[in-house]
């Protein structure tokens, strides 16, 4: 049977211990529950799914320290004046300062050579038919995405550079032999500020379907090091023609009241797919779930509401929607795979994804 590995990725202030990484474990259970119902119940397919949490919350955890305390040594500075110093030294510290780390190459490096040393030390192996279900969370959403995709990874010699490469290589359809790896079944972005990097993009995906070119690698890494759409592209591109595959299912989830989350169903033609011919995107808007946002409804426009956005970003773990929605279409991919498709290979040895990682149950 085959084997659906769902990877987990949190995003900024997730802060745990890396051998007691909890974070997914509701959402993973949530998920697991809806498979057995559905088989149990009404007779469906029968699915093995393994989760994958990857963490990488530590990696930032001295730097912000360091500059946290500085920031409240009463001999140099002004922090005690300050309204609002817990919301600052907690969660907008830990979601500005986990931003700006990523980016920059010294610390951006180590979190990636953190996700590949994980999936390495959990390695147990995967079947040409296994499917790989990507699930992201805030910055974790773009953190996953630079790695896959951004051109500053392709700098030989540079910090990250062998992580970054050996991650892709591991993914069916990306790297030298994109007949090998894993083959990617579905995507799912939960309170992600993606959309924003629409803003870094240099040639628009409409563009490229009316015949201008994309950017080189080398022009890449030259005009936006950072710029995610020409691998993606290439990504969409090769799963498309090499399997013959429907449309792959992308859901992007937004809880209303939360302030990061941005939709990518009117974005992602004009970062990619530009004739809407590989991806099957479509935004969420989750119904109320708690009683505190029915409690915030009558001021959801105003600025009180804010008050409620932290909660709203992390409410995605225990929503039973996101749940459902993530097991109907792990259900839809395997029974897709029934059909005749060709098997993605293995490869020899290199290229480790995070998508080998196994989790602590299976369905």
């Amino acid at each position: 049977m085959a084997t659906d590995y769902i990877v987990f990725v949190h995003g900024v202030n997730t802060r745990e211990q890396r051998e007691q990484s909890s974070y997914a474990d509701d959402l993973f259970e949530r998920i697991q529950d809806c498979l057995v119902q559905d088989s149990c119940q009404r007779g469906g397919l029968s699915v093995k799914v393994k989760s994958v949490p990857l963490y990488w919350g530590d990696v930032n955890k001295q730097a912000e320290d360091e500059l946290l305390a500085k920031l409240r040594d009463p001999q140099g500075c002004c922090w005690d004046k300050l309204w609002f110093k817990e919301f600052r030294a907690k969660q907008l510290l830990q979601f500005a300062g986990d931003a700006a780390l990523f980016i920059s190459r010294k610390v951006g490096s180590k979190i990636v050579d953190e996700l590949k040393q994980q999936a390495l030390a959990h390695l147990e192996g995967y079947q040409p038919e296994d499917r790989l279900h990507l699930v992201t969370h805030s910055w974790g959403t773009v953190i996953l995405f630079d790695i896959l995709f951004a051109a500053r990874w392709d700098q030989k010699g540079m910090p990250g550079y062998q992580s970054a490469q050996a991650i892709r290589q591991g993914m069916f359809g990306m790297g030298p032999n994109p007949e090998q790896g894993i083959r990617l079944a579905s995507i799912h972005t939960m309170g992600s500020p993606i959309a924003l990097f629409s803003l870094i993009d240099v040639v628009q995906g409409k563009d490229i379907e009316r015949g201008q070119r994309e950017l080189t690698q080398g022009e890449s890494v030259q005009m936006s090091s950072h710029d995610i759409t020409p691998q993606l592209q290439e990504l969409l591109k090769n799963m498309h023609q090499m399997l013959g595959l429907k449309k792959l299912p992308w859901h992007n989830f937004i809880h209303p009241g939360d302030p990061v989350a941005y939709p990518l169903a009117c974005l992602m033609s004009d970062l990619v797919d530009g004739k809407k011919r590989y991806l099957d995107i479509r935004d969420r808007v989750l119904r109320n779930s708690t009683l505190l946002d029915y409690l915030n409804q009558p001021v959801s426009q105003c600025f009180l509401s804010l008050l409620h956005g932290g909660s709203a970003h992390s409410s995605y773990w225990k929503n039973q929607e996101v749940a459902e929605t993530i097991a109907q279409t792990i259900r839809d991919s395997a029974k897709q795979s029934l059909t005749a498709l060709p098997c993605c290979s293995l490869p020899d040895g290199q290229g480790i994804s995070p998508a080998l990682v196994s989790g602590r149950r299976g369905v």
